[in-house]
């Protein structure tokens, strides 16, 4: 009786800590950005080199020297510079693609497409005809960065990117972390705690050895609908494949079913420490 006692709460724990795993993709994890078929070579040019600049066309003059991206974006850069409503800046992306700095390949590339204004030769259209999971509801319309033809258009109503907006350390928002070479390193009792109950997924871009937002801080255009969780991963979860959406970088399932599902917060509190568990003084685990 002992013996079956026992098997049954270890078969109890790892249903429970499997929650968020899955078998397999609900599609090809590329997603929508296969791209109307097109898919890796929408973005990226195997052939392409930099090229000049010709008379009669605007072509981007080092289209091509950045994981040989294959559109022209000479057309986005410095175009976005304001403040939004929360009184951050929402900056422009770099003034030209050699600047080195991580909004060339983390913003104004995601803008080629998803700027919805400047990019108009773009291969974007007004409707998604990919296979997207049933979890991502009726609307195939593709999310923009700007919205219309307005200077800015939507950009505030958006989260705040660019090389100004760092993720803190300490202070009355940030996690008691350090921060070195653009790596946060959640090392303080509270942050490590949010490790293990959660994880450290986010990306973010190096500038001026700070760690900044860019849009790959959050998502990963490479797979949209699983994160593997592996033994190189900031995490404290069980090993495994987790659902996400969005082309989010950790475990986000807002279609769980499951009682007191929490990792869409938890997502978020990677940057937002305040609102945490555990920088409020709990420590309410991940369930998935």
């Amino acid at each position: 009786m002992k013996v079956i006692a026992l098997v049954s709460i270890v078969l109890m724990v790892g249903s429970c800590l499997g929650w968020g795993e899955i078998s397999a993709p609900a599609s090809d994890v590329l997603g929508a950005h296969l791209s109307f078929g097109r898919g890796c070579s929408a973005c990226h040019a195997p052939h392409i080199g930099p090229v000049g600049n010709g008379a009669a066309t605007t072509v981007d003059a080092e289209r091509g020297m950045q994981a040989l991206w294959g559109e022209d974006v000479t057309g986005l850069y410095a175009k976005m510079i304001g403040t939004g409503d929360n009184g951050q800046d929402v900056e422009a992306p770099s003034s030209s693609p050699s600047a080195g700095t991580p909004d060339v390949m983390g913003v104004t590339a995601c803008m080629s497409c998803h700027d919805g204004n400047l990019a108009s030769r773009a291969i974007m259209k007004n409707e998604a005809y990919e296979r997207v999971p049933v979890t991502y509801g009726k609307f195939n319309d593709l999310p923009t960065f700007l919205a219309d033809g307005s200077p800015f258009g939507e950009l505030f109503n958006h989260h705040p990117v660019g090389l100004s907006v760092v993720i803190p350390c300490g202070g009355e928002d940030g996690w008691d972390c350090s921060s070195s070479e653009g790596v946060i390193n959640m090392n303080g009792t509270r942050s490590s705690l949010f490790v293990k109950n959660y994880g450290m997924f986010v990306k973010p871009g190096k500038y001026n050895n700070q760690p900044v937002v860019v849009c790959t801080t959050c998502h990963d255009p490479h797979v949209m609908d699983v994160v593997n969780v592996g033994p190189k991963t900031r995490s404290g979860l069980p090993r495994g494949r987790y659902t996400t959406m969005f082309f989010l970088r950790g475990p986000y399932n807002t279609s769980s079913t499951i009682h007191g599902n929490n990792q869409a917060a938890q997502f978020c509190r990677q940057c937002h420490a305040a609102e945490s568990n555990e920088m409020n003084g709990g420590s309410e685990a991940t369930i998935t």
